[in-house]
């Protein structure tokens, strides 16, 4: 299983790296407020970043990646600058990592950030009747489960058609068998619970329309992961696009949202996708 052995070997030089993208100079129409606690037991909270003058903007709940075990939301400033650049609110929440937690830790985080964000929007100038999950490799798995398998959202009151729509950045659906020790540690050790892990298995045409965003050189989560769900979207009669961009690998993808575009318009399919949910 490929998915996030790049950055590990980066982890060293995560802060310095994400310092340098953040230093860049914010956009002025941006609002950040961050530190809002979310969960008082497990001390975690989110930043907001929003239009200076939103209403009713669509509000992005976005899960950052780092293989459910390394990431802080403060390394994606520039992802809810960039995103509330565009017009919507932007929230990025902490949650729990593995070894300390497994799925149901990481998962449970996700769904109390998305019913804070839910409860918090209107405060942000956001509409909470236009609510997406949003997330890059991991995070997209976390977004994912939480739009397909309906326990999560279930667990705060909420079911995933209550969200107008799911974005997965180059997100981990269906990537069994699982052989590693940590991802066993994670998600099980036997077939039934690994495969209470996978994404894919909880289409059941229930869910809210999906954007899957993939770079066709990938050798991190594989394309063939999008285009797997992308099927079993269609087969379950949902709204589903997916969007494959050449000559952009695992990390390529999710920075061409923000200060390195390299030409490909992946913001714009964002921006596009969002404000065509009702």
């Amino acid at each position: 299983m490929a998915i996030l052995p790049a950055i590990l070997l980066l982890a060293g030089c995560h802060a310095t790296f994400f310092g340098a993208v953040n230093a860049l100079e914010p956009d002025a129409h941006v609002v950040a407020r961050r530190d809002h606690v979310f969960d008082a037991t497990e001390k975690l909270s989110l930043d907001v970043y929003a239009p200076a003058h939103a209403d009713r903007a669509p509000v992005v709940v976005y899960f950052y990646g780092g293989d459910w075990t390394t990431g802080k939301r403060q390394w994606y400033r520039w992802m809810g600058e960039a995103l509330a650049a565009q017009g919507m609110v932007a929230m990025i929440p902490d949650y729990r990592h593995s070894p300390a937690v497994r799925m149901d830790g990481f998962l449970h985080d996700g769904a109390d950030a998305v019913r804070w964000a839910r409860d918090h929007a209107t405060e942000f100038g956001g509409d909470p009747s236009r609510l997406f999950v949003m997330g890059h490799s991991a995070g997209g798995h976390i977004a994912a489960m939480l739009a397909a398998d309906k326990r999560w959202l279930g667990t705060v009151g909420m079911k995933p058609r209550d969200l107008a729509g799911f974005i997965g950045v180059a997100g981990a659906y269906d990537f069994l068998p699982l052989d590693e020790p940590r991802y066993v540690a994670m998600f099980g050790d036997t077939p039934a619970e690994q495969a209470q892990s996978q994404p894919i298995n909880f289409v059941d045409g229930d869910e809210p329309p999906a954007l899957l965003l993939q770079g066709e050189e990938d050798t991190e989560v594989f394309p063939s992961e999008a285009i797997s769900m992308e099927g079993r979207y269609r087969q379950m009669g949902e709204p589903v696009a997916l969007k494959l961009y050449p000559g952009l690998g695992h990390e390529g993808l999710v920075f061409a949202l923000g200060p390195i575009h390299r030409g490909a318009p992946v913001m714009r399919d964002v921006k596009e996708f969002v404000f065509h949910q009702h």
